[in-house]
């Protein structure tokens, strides 16, 4: 049955298990503190940087014209720059990165969190999910992935610019990338361009909640 419809599957079983998952364990607050020393020395970087023209142009200058948008279902729309970021309070966090391959690292990151952003932006009540757009193409569709707004909040959720203590560098996401401790790699959108507040994900993409979840069949839910 899931070789002749894996879509359908894929839809029925995230109907039936997500709720349940999220009924059991969205309550639970994890978390994750690492010292220093902790470190991981090679930190593995996953995927292909963006090859577009408008990455590019944005690389050689060195993002200084680089501005995501905020947008959606939002009160306050916002346009920030690296400047902009740079000026909000910093938020730093050592915590391990757990990929769906099997490996796990340890790195500290440092950026904004994404319960200041909220802040700032308001949401609208219908808003759920928070979805995360990147620079990167891959099999030709834009690679975005969707969390809900509760994990947006987590105290451990942000916009990071910064790993161990440098600048994010191309391989690692930059100019900035997401970071959400509570889920596995792939939810975690590395070389953002934009971010936007919907109240259902079912009219983007493929309508999974992600790129791996449109074409690799993963759920919505990744957490650890």
């Amino acid at each position: 049955m899931s070789l002749k419809g894996p879509r359908a599957v894929q839809n029925k079983l995230g109907t039936v298990i997500e709720p349940v998952r999220r009924a059991l364990f969205g309550r639970i607050v994890p978390r994750s503190y690492y010292s220093k020393s902790d470190i991981t020395p090679f930190f593995r970087a996953n995927g292909y940087p963006p090859n577009t023209q408008e990455y590019k142009q944005l690389l050689d200058n060195n993002f200084a014209n680089w501005k995501f948008k905020i947008h959606g279902l939002v009160e306050n729309p916002l346009e920030l720059s690296l400047t902009d970021l740079h000026a909000m309070k910093k938020q730093m966090q050592i915590t391990e990165h757990s990929c769906i391959q099997g490996w796990t690292a340890i790195g500290e990151w440092g950026g904004v969190s994404m319960n200041y952003m909220i802040s700032l932006c308001r949401p609208l009540p219908q808003a759920r999910y928070v979805v995360f757009y990147s620079y990167q193409y891959t099999d030709g569709t834009q690679f975005y992935e969707a969390i809900y707004i509760e994990l947006a909040k987590h105290h451990q959720t942000i916009l990071a610019y910064g790993m161990n203590g440098e600048p994010l560098s191309v391989p690692y996401g930059a100019p900035l990338r997401l970071r959400v401790e509570t889920q596995l790699g792939y939810k975690m959108v590395k070389w953002i361009k934009s971010v936007e507040f919907v109240s259902d994900y079912k009219n983007i993409g493929m309508g999974q909640g992600g790129h791996r979840e449109d074409h690799m069949y993963y759920g919505i839910g990744a957490g650890i």
